[in-house]
């Protein structure tokens, strides 16, 4: 299986591509979209969403992971994040992909770094995991967003279920089933009877 990991960002935003061939994890790619940040928030978003649908072109995964929200103490901040994740969402759903979020705690365990670890602690694991030579990775983005992947497959491999997946394992046209692959991670409990 092949995920492409986003990590999110108004200025930065990371992508990592990871493929999991006979039981081995291999780094097929990684970048940072970095876009003006004086630009309006309009004109970023937009060559994010150009950038992204490009990586998604190129490396033809067959699932997005894209790392959930955390808490802000700035609103605006939030809401901002927030945009740059709706990119994301749309540009997977644009390719016709699953997209699939975890929480940042989620994605730090996943790759052995503590819940509470700092970025470093994440970039070091993703490095020892992926084999990748600590100079490729010039953002924490790149690393954060290489772990995301890493969290996809480790769940995948447990057998969580693919609920955001296209039924037929087909893929068909985004808007047909838009609703089926964006539902959120965090999900509100239904209510007792």
């Amino acid at each position: 299986m092949r995920v492409l990991g986003v990590d999110p960002g108004s200025r930065f935003m990371g992508f990592g591509v990871v493929e999991e061939k006979k039981g081995k994890l291999v780094h097929l790619g990684h970048g940072v979209i970095k876009v003006v940040e004086s630009a309006p928030l309009a004109e970023r978003l937009k060559d994010l969403h150009a950038a992204l649908s490009a990586a998604l072109q190129r490396y033809q995964p067959e699932a997005v992971a894209v790392e959930g929200l955390f808490t802000f103490r700035n609103a605006r901040s939030a809401l901002v994040l927030g945009h740059a994740r709706g990119v994301a969402l749309l540009a997977a759903a644009q390719a016709g992909l699953p997209v699939h979020e975890y929480a940042p705690a989620s994605v730090k365990k996943s790759v052995g770094a503590s819940g509470a670890g700092n970025k470093d602690a994440v970039a070091r694991m993703v490095r020892t995991l992926l084999g990748v030579d600590e100079a490729t990775l010039e953002r924490a983005d790149a690393s954060d967003a290489l772990a995301v992947a890493l969290c996809h497959l480790n769940q995948f491999r447990v057998g969580m279920p693919r609920a955001s997946a296209p039924g037929n394992g087909k893929r068909k046209g985004a808007a047909s089933v838009l609703a089926d692959r964006l539902s959120s991670a965090y999900q509100r409990p239904e209510a007792r009877r």
